[in-house]
């Protein structure tokens, strides 16, 4: 037998079960239903190096249409990083309804606590959501209600002291007491109206 041509052979299967040895993780990472690959330490160091954004880093809009059951839509509110810089959402918005002349009506958006609350890190473009519920009003007693239209949303992102503002009409309640928003704590990534929680 030639030794040169048996060597060649060896050397040739040794090189394809390397190759195989490597390919196989990198598809297992990325098939459907398997976690991604562990975050890198540089990528963790950014993450919690990055400072709270602010609202001047925000731009703040809802996803249409809403998603309605039971009396109450759910919309995907969204808080879009449109700065040159990373920067981090953790908690809850303040959200509340508008009039005409720039006022607050009724009460603030009350907290709803089905999520975990966890540190939201926005790149440049990036965007996370919260889900925003809105009860229709004509389903509370008109005296305690007292509906009116609203405008606007006025959304304080968490943790920041300057409102966003974002154009939109609805009925809500002209007096303070019942409780006709509530809003999810930040959540990673855009929602999507009809498919996102």
């Amino acid at each position: 037998m030639n030794i040169t041509s048996h060597l060649t052979r060896r050397v040739t299967a040794a090189a394809a079960a390397v190759a195989a040895a490597v390919a196989i993780p990198a598809v297992a990472l990325a098939a459907p239903g398997h976690s991604a690959a562990p975050v890198s330490t540089a990528a963790r160091a950014t993450a919690a190096a990055a400072p709270r954004c602010a609202s001047g880093q925000l731009r703040a809009w809802i996803g249409l249409p809403g998603d309605g059951a039971a009396g109450t839509t759910r919309y995907q509110l969204e808080l879009s990083n449109i700065s040159g810089s990373t920067c981090t959402l953790y908690g809850y918005p303040g959200v509340s309804a508008r009039g005409k002349n720039g006022g607050q009506v009724g009460s603030a958006a009350a907290r709803d606590h089905s999520d975990a609350v966890h540190l939201v890190t926005l790149g440049r473009g990036a965007t996370a959501h919260m889900v925003l519920s809105l009860t229709d009003v004509a389903n509370l007693p008109a005296s305690s209600c007292q509906p009116r239209q609203a405008e606007s949303l006025r959304v304080y992102p968490p943790n920041a002291f300057k409102s966003l503002s974002i154009p939109f009409t609805f009925r809500a309640c002209g007096k303070k007491g019942p409780r006709f928003l509530h809003v999810t704590t930040t959540i990673s990534g855009t929602g999507v109206p009809g498919y996102s929680h």
